[in-house]
């Protein structure tokens, strides 16, 4: 089938939930994809953030492969060696010392949700039930992730939401401290605000946090679903500040595009979800775990987490120069945002985002739009400066050339 007819069948067969642009990807290596017509991109996209090895990466196939045909699925109602392996690989990767796995950052936000509430109940400490998030956040789209979620256009025809969930401003550490009392169980924010617009929390704000929490009793937990897995140029995000939460979600990039995510707790939250509170049928399965053991192999003999450091540094020396150029003279964008490979640029208010997101496909990079007004690039952490100052050519050329609304 032709492009077309297969766009056309989509749109007969799927639910009208999804804006997708108008290409279908059969594809890829590295960071470029193909399209079924045949078209190359360079994918600065990279599943928003989730193909952290690049595409068609031979080892990862291999060890999806392998795995498939020896055991993918048992349940947790039994140990399977892969999971464990992958818990103890973490374990020693990070602070935390005890995981939870699951299907993906929703769910590994909804765990930390119930872990928060039963840890405080199981100590007696019955009233500590509600949760400050903050806004501009987005945590997920199941019924907590989405209550956690501190932007409205999420919530629109949702209602009622969880209850007990409240939001403040980002990076405000006066508004949280209004917030945070005795009845509080956690708070919860994302070290760069991916979604909400490529914003990255002060670490002066983290350390805050930390102490506010602290000093009221309340648990403090990270979102890293798209800052985990060197997104930003440590392993995890909140290294950059050396913060250390009780408790964080992990996803996207942990297993390069097949589907997994973690909740990764603290010793002392190693009991907080007795057996029968919490489980997920498909979570920890072997095929995934054997996925994400495979990637971090890849992590360390390629040193991507490093490479993410170096080419994140140099992404973000391109698009600051490119910022200002465009500034100066009025034009698309105004401001370059981020870390790592982590960035944005956010389009000036007299331009169509969703129309640059589209000239810039045209002409051959593939983008995504963060917080509305963002054009976001996230492209696996195997991507080269050579490959960055090509994709950052065509897409400033591209808005050059663009006219405002």
């Amino acid at each position: 089938m032709t492009q077309s007819n297969l766009i056309e069948t989509a749109k007969r067969s799927f639910l009208a939930s999804y804006r997708q642009a108008p290409i279908v990807l059969t594809d890829g290596k590295g960071v470029r994809v193909r399209d079924i017509a045949g078209r190359e991109y360079l994918d600065m996209c990279a599943g928003i953030a989730v193909v952290s090895v690049g595409h068609g990466h031979p080892k990862l196939a291999a060890a999806i492969g392998a795995q498939a045909a020896r055991l993918m699925h048992t349940s947790n109602l039994f140990y399977n060696e892969h999971s464990i392996a992958l818990a103890a690989e973490l374990a020693k990767r990070t602070p935390f010392s005890r995981f939870f796995f699951c299907n993906s950052g929703a769910e590994a936000n909804e765990a930390l949700l119930k872990l928060a509430r039963r840890f405080f109940y199981d100590k007696g400490d019955k009233q500590r039930v509600e949760l400050v998030a903050t806004l501009n956040s987005f945590h997920g789209r199941t019924m907590g992730a989405l209550s956690l979620t501190g932007q409205p256009k999420y919530h629109e025809g949702m209602a009622p939401l969880v209850p007990g969930i409240s939001h403040v401003p980002y990076g405000d550490l006066e508004a949280m401290k209004a917030k945070v009392t005795d009845k509080t169980a956690a708070v919860i924010v994302e070290v760069v605000q991916g979604e909400g617009g490529v914003v990255t929390a002060s670490d002066a704000y983290l350390k805050g946090l930390r102490e506010l929490c602290d000093s009221r009793g309340a648990l403090l937990f990270y979102d890293e679903v798209q800052t985990c897995y060197g997104r930003t140029g440590t392993f995890l995000g909140y290294e950059h500040s050396g913060v250390i939460p009780d408790g964080c979600s992990l996803a996207k990039g942990i297993a390069s595009g097949f589907p997994l995510g973690a909740m990764a707790v603290r010793e002392h939250l190693a009991n907080a979800l007795p057996p029968g509170s919490h489980a997920t049928t498909f979570g920890g399965n072997p095929l995934a775990c054997a996925a994400a053991l495979a990637v971090l192999e890849i992590f360390d003999e390629e040193k991507l987490v490093e490479n993410a450091a170096k080419v994140g540094a140099h992404l973000g020396a391109q698009l600051e120069r490119v910022a200002a150029a465009s500034r100066a003279k009025g034009g698309a964008v105004n401001e370059a945002r981020g870390r790592g490979l982590l960035r944005g640029l956010r389009v000036a208010d007299n331009y169509d985002p969703a129309a640059l997101i589209a000239a810039i496909r045209d002409a051959g990079v593939l983008l995504s739009i963060a917080g509305g007004n963002v054009l976001r690039f996230t492209p696996p952490l195997t991507v080269t400066a050579a490959e960055i100052d090509e994709a950052v050519t065509i897409v400033e050329r591209t808005l050059d050339s663009a006219s405002p609304r």
